[in-house]
């Protein structure tokens, strides 16, 4: 097989791939992203809050949260309703042909979409790099997409995993509001690196930063790998 025909055949199986993983209510998830970003963009300029790279971060990451939902929760879910569980399974390694290559489909995908969110951003409310910007929510995206992919794989049911989600999220919004000045902490998964507090060293700040972009991705590493582990078992999903 010549190179061009590889590069054909590669770029099949990826738009396959995107439409069985964005398909359905994906759309619907963007829309509604978009609409909470508009939303608090445009409350924020009539009441003419201080707008800085610090409330931009904080403006896009329920989007980016959103954005991530819908094809890692519901991929597994997707594969058994569109009964091609057992033709993936049938792939020599097919955990990472496959399913390694779609998250990382979505990944770039949802960067590219808040590149352009942060780009809007840019342009209606204040000079951010939209690269930089998106760059640093892929951390938070990679954390909770892995965590969600794995719990897809324990629960193998989107509704399931979508209720763990939710309840985690909220639970973590919860305790991290009660923390109070340990809310910048490196544990913290949303801590915001456009917000430094006012009483911090900036060399601590750097070193906090480090820590968390670190934790954020250790932790990806392990709810990947688990995930993967759990995909082993073919019989529990076939």
């Amino acid at each position: 097989m010549g190179f061009k025909n590889h590069v054909g055949l590669v770029a099949r199986v990826a738009r396959y791939n995107l439409k069985i993983i964005f398909a359905g209510k994906f759309i619907w998830f963007l829309l509604a992203a978009f609409g909470f970003f508009a939303f608090f963009m445009f409350q924020r300029a009539w009441n003419r809050g201080e707008i800085n790279e610090g409330y931009i971060y904080t403006l896009l990451l329920f989007p980016c949260l959103l954005l991530i939902f819908y094809p890692v929760v519901f991929g597994i879910q997707n594969d058994e309703d569109n009964r091609i569980l057992e033709i993936i399974f049938g792939i020599p390694n097919y955990r990472f042909k496959v399913w390694g290559a779609r998250l990382l489909m979505v990944y770039v995908a949802n960067y590219a979409i808040l590149v352009i969110f942060a780009y809007i951003a840019r342009v209606l409310l204040y000079p951010v790099n939209p690269f930089e910007m998106a760059a640093q929510l892929i951390f938070p995206m990679l954390f909770f997409g892995n965590l969600a992919f794995m719990f897809s794989t324990i629960t193998r049911s989107g509704n399931g995993t979508a209720v763990i989600m939710i309840v985690l999220g909220l639970l973590a919004f919860s305790i991290i509001g009660q923390q109070g000045e340990n809310a910048s902490s490196f544990w913290n998964p949303f801590l915001n690196p456009f917000s430094m507090p006012t009483n911090a060293h900036p060399i601590i700040w750097h070193n906090t930063l480090l820590k968390s972009r670190v934790f954020l991705l250790v932790g990806s590493v392990v709810w990947l790998m688990v995930g993967f582990l759990n995909l082993q078992n073919r019989e529990k999903f076939v």
